[in-house]
């Protein structure tokens, strides 16, 4: 396993990672909602090709983190790099484009549309052709055509779903919508994926895939990958750093090991398993 060496800044990144710049740093990112803040001197770093996890109690503000990150949100105050880039006052789609991709708590697929087709909107960045040659069918509309289904089959084959490209994505069982929500936003070939409860939902032999899986994804694409989720031994199981927010501050960082036996960490969160993020 690899060593975790902290930084300067107190992220924790891996060894493999050390001396290659920062994929995202969030630096004492706020935002208020009128008179209430939500999130306040958030600090982050993370690595090129390290997995961390943000956890906390119900209504610590990890979903806001998320929306802020990917520009949902504008923050009040702070500010955030992605590759070294500000991504101030870029649209969320923009973002996107930038290298950032995410999933949400709740799934959202276009269920009326195939397993195929979802994981082809997330394509959209790599297909250029005019709309021109789209309706007269030129050959660079087929070659791309092609090369987009190629790819989806490529994508959906890490979660064994290539037989389930025809299907309706709204008949999947839930963990298979989950796994599906994962793919689309790999599709956008993104730097790092935001992976917001990845495991809701399912069952203990499902999750144990999913570790695997969110190892594979890491190693095969060579991205960061960030998640909050509730079930800790997903958590504890994968991440190599780990961020603590409660009542939105940071409360604690370092490995799963430190942030086990964290008084502060116990006495806010990990007593109270379970419980969903608002």
């Amino acid at each position: 396993m690899d060593k975790i060496v902290p930084t300067p800044s107190t992220g924790i990144i891996p060894e493999r990672d050390l001396g290659k710049p920062a994929v995202l740093e969030a630096m004492h990112l706020g935002i208020d909602f009128g008179g209430l803040t939500a999130v306040d001197d958030f600090t982050i770093t993370v690595a090129p090709t390290e997995i961390c996890g943000l956890i906390g109690p119900n209504g610590a503000g990890k979903t806001t983190v998320f929306n802020l990150l990917t520009n949902v949100y504008q923050p009040t105050r702070g500010s955030i790099l992605l590759q070294g880039r500000p991504t101030q006052g870029k649209s969320v789609y923009e973002v996107n484009k930038m290298g950032i991709a995410r999933t949400f708590q709740n799934v959202r697929l276009f269920k009326d549309m195939t397993v195929e087709e979802n994981v082809l909107v997330g394509l959209h960045n790599e297909m250029n052709y005019s709309v021109f040659s789209a309706f007269t069918k030129m050959p660079k509309y087929f070659k791309q055509e092609r090369a987009a289904h190629n790819k989806a089959m490529e994508l959906l084959s890490i979660f064994d779903m290539e037989s389930m490209a025809s299907s309706r994505a709204g008949s999947l069982p839930y963990g298979a919508q989950r796994r599906l929500e994962i793919l689309r936003a790999l599709a956008t070939d993104p730097c790092i994926i935001l992976l917001d409860e990845p495991a809701a939902g399912m069952n203990p032999n499902e999750t144990e895939a999913l570790m695997q899986n969110i190892k594979k994804i890491r190693d095969t694409f060579k991205i960061a990958i960030m998640l909050i989720e509730h079930d800790m031994n997903l958590v504890m199981g994968i991440c190599e750093g780990i961020a603590v927010l409660n009542y939105g501050k940071i409360i604690a960082k370092g490995t799963p090991a430190q942030i086990k036996s964290n008084p502060q960490v116990i006495e806010a969160y990990l007593g109270n398993r379970g419980e969903s993020d608002a």
